[in-house]
């Protein structure tokens, strides 16, 4: 996520899927201007990135769950980055 502002990086996934959806309601309501909505949408797309990249690493230790043979659960800690 190296390529994502700062701000955006820091985020949690909470918190920039509201911003997002924040964004997104904005651009479909139409006001505004031009320049700005281009920024608003670059900002959502970066904001989208951010929230695909922590999705993707949330999936990558749910997918580390392993069962043993006793039924019992243990996480193997996915190798991210």
């Amino acid at each position: 996520m190296s390529d994502l502002p700062a701000d955006i990086a820091a985020l949690s996934f909470e918190d920039a899927l509201a911003e997002l959806e924040r964004i997104v309601r904005q651009l479909e309501e139409g006001k505004g201007r031009l320049d700005e909505a281009i920024e608003a949408y670059a900002r959502g797309e970066a904001l989208k990135r951010h929230c695909q990249a922590r999705l993707a690493e949330a999936q990558a230790r749910v997918d580390r769950i392993v069962q043993a043979a006793d039924g019992s659960l243990s996480l193997t800690p996915a190798e991210i980055g």
